[in-house]
């Protein structure tokens, strides 16, 4: 299998539409996640700074562990994930649609972030869950831009979303509305905004929300890097811990608009 490289000035957004255009199948990895495609269409998005959709199953309750790995184990291999779910009975149809979509356009955000590097593609290669609902690479460019311009105007410093963050010293929690206030608790010079959601049980981008709004009334900052001698080998993990359910209004708009194409 051969891996096609993105010419040097190019982009994630920009491949993705000459992918789109020719009807590409395959992975486009990006620094910060990788872009799975079929038929020109997006299929799965996954970064490690959002929930996989294994995750937001298994943590909002939706699907016991158990059944989500007793899936994984006999339709994996198949490409089959998705539809043994529904058929076992463990997940309706239009469930399924709605976590898959929360957990494409949460990735999403993350992999389709500018970072000055050269994406990849490898053509041909299928994520393992199968397709659920695929959607216009579009689509997902205008979502991810949308967060991107939402956020932005919060605050514009993207650091934020991906850096161990530290809260300044007159901060005091009980003093803010309550998600902002839960969300500030947690802010101790270590957590990222990842593993500050995960203990919140709260999807990545809502905390992203609350952690600009605290950026940009000076309560958090990111945090000075640690000496070089106490980094602990190897990449950390920003995941972790339960998710709350989708934004189910917004996701079954995005439906909506993507049944009407």
């Amino acid at each position: 299998m051969t891996t096609t490289t993105a010419r040097a000035d190019g982009s994630a957004p920009e491949l993705l539409g000459t992918l789109a255009a020719d009807r590409a199948t395959g992975a486009l990895t990006t620094r910060y996640g990788v872009v799975y495609l079929a038929a020109g269409h997006v299929v799965h998005v996954e970064s490690g700074y959002s929930p996989d959709l294994g995750d937001l199953l298994t943590r909002s309750g939706a699907v016991t562990p158990d059944g989500w790995w007793e899936a994984v184990e006999h339709a994996g291999a198949g490409h089959r994930v998705g539809r043994r779910l529904i058929d076992s009975g463990r997940l309706t149809t239009g469930a399924l649609e709605l976590f898959h979509l929360g957990a494409l356009f949460d990735a999403a955000y993350f992999a389709l972030a500018p970072d000055g590097a050269a994406p990849r593609f490898r053509p041909g290669v299928a994520h393992w869950f199968g397709a659920v609902r695929p959607v216009p690479v579009d689509a997902v460019l205008r979502e991810s831009l949308r967060r991107r311009d939402l956020l932005h105007r919060i605050w514009p410093d993207p650091a934020v979303d991906v850096v161990p963050l530290t809260r300044a010293s007159a901060a005091d929690p009980a003093d803010l509305p309550p998600r902002r206030g839960r969300t500030l608790a947690l802010v101790d010079g270590a957590r990222t905004a990842a593993q500050i959601a995960s203990a919140l049980a709260c999807r990545t981008f809502h905390t992203l929300v609350e952690l600009r709004r605290l950026a940009a009334d000076g309560l958090v900052t990111p945090a000075p890097p640690p000496p070089v001698a106490d980094v602990p080998p190897g990449p950390g993990d920003p995941r972790g811990g339960a998710w709350d359910e989708p934004d189910t209004a917004l996701l079954r708009r995005l439906l909506d608009a993507l049944e009407a194409l």
